[in-house]
């Protein structure tokens, strides 16, 4: 959690497109108050920018999780026990199973550990937020969020038991592994997390040009 805080860092005053400027020093006595209000407002309008930025995530995972949590409340009661719904031909099923392990079906035995490391990232990411300045960040941390809230829900209010419920799954393509939306989001947000690394870019609106 410490490494991830100092990947994040505390940006200065960023204003609100995201980048860092810094307010103005003025010697005490000086008089000049217009830079001191000019600096005044750069530290106004950086944290209605994070603000914003904490709005984005916040509103990203709530909208990724009652997806999610809609979803599985619907093939639960009509797609359970019932043959799989053939969407794309052969090609796209959707097929209720319950998933003791990790997404796309990994590590059935290991269902305490995945709980734990869901929960872990779910504060990570909430602890990080209040340092947050970028937008495409606080949509992959938003996908990230809402798809680790989604499979934690399952963790703990299905069974068998709190901690080792069984995840909900009902997408089903050819050849690959049965998910829900929540994965998806959790995939989505991951590989966004990636293509803005490649280009630079850190979660506090810094932008790295080799």
């Amino acid at each position: 959690m410490a490494e991830a805080e100092r990947i994040i860092g505390t940006p200065d005053t960023p204003d609100d497109g995201g980048e860092h400027t810094a307010a103005a020093e003025v010697p005490a006595g000086t008089g000049v108050s217009g830079e001191a209000g000019a600096g005044g407002q750069g530290v106004t309008a950086g944290r209605t920018g994070r603000g914003r930025r904490i709005a984005v995530l916040f509103a990203v995972a709530a909208f990724a999780y009652a997806l999610d949590l809609v979803s599985k409340m619907l093939v639960v009661s009509r797609l359970e026990g019932h043959a799989p719904i053939q969407v794309v031909g052969d090609l796209l099923e959707l097929h209720a199973i319950r998933n003791p392990g990790a997404a796309f079906g990994f590590g059935a035995a290991f269902t305490v550990i995945f709980t734990l490391i869901a929960a872990a990232v779910i504060v990570v990411i909430i602890r990080l937020a209040r340092k947050l300045y970028s937008f495409p960040w606080a949509v992959a941390l938003g996908l990230l969020l809402g798809g680790a809230l989604g499979n934690l829900t399952d963790r703990i209010f299905r069974s068998p038991g709190v901690f080792e419920g069984e995840v909900v799954d009902f997408i089903a393509p050819k050849g690959f592994a049965v998910f829900n939306l929540a994965d998806s989001a959790i995939v989505c947000g991951g590989i966004l997390i990636v293509l803005l690394s490649f280009r630079g870019l850190d979660p506090d609106g810094t932008v790295h040009k080799d």
